[in-house]
């Protein structure tokens, strides 16, 4: 029914565990069960679909512009050697970014290593759509 990174694409027929189709494809609204009904229903919404999802990637598209190029200062309390009392995570990033103007959910921020720990400059990604991602700056400064 959508598109998930890493599985498959809108109107794939895909093999997942069961665990997985049941707690989370299903209920998330992301896919159902290949019956012969289901597949009769999807053909004739398959337009409908498609449209959304092409719209839904334009919205990130357009973001994306928004975002390219984009510095995001966060001040914190921090140490003589820069190490940070706490640290800097994906709610301090989305609320400084919304501070700037652009609104964004923590859920599209990208950190595969975890917070951040340390003063300096970190380039950040944000997954805005499966096919739009973006990368901006973040300077975390003693404050």
């Amino acid at each position: 029914m959508k598109k998930i990174s890493g599985l498959g694409d809108l109107g794939d027929k895909v093999a997942v565990r069961p665990g997985f189709g049941r707690n989370y494809l299903i209920p998330q609204g992301a896919a159902v069960p290949a019956t012969e009904a289901n597949l009769k229903a999807f053909e004739e919404r398959r337009a409908e679909l498609e449209a959304k999802a092409a719209e839904a990637l334009a919205i990130a598209e357009e973001r994306r512009e928004r975002f390219e190029g984009l510095t995001v200062t966060i001040p914190c309390k921090a140490g003589d050697e820069g190490r940070l009392f706490g640290s800097v995570g994906t709610v301090d990033i989305a609320s400084a970014v919304t501070e700037a103007g652009i609104p964004l959910e923590k859920s599209e921020i990208r950190l595969p290593n975890g917070a951040f720990r340390n003063v300096g400059e970190y380039e950040v990604e944000l997954s805005l759509h499966t096919d739009v991602n973006v990368v901006i700056l973040l300077e975390i400064v003693p404050g």
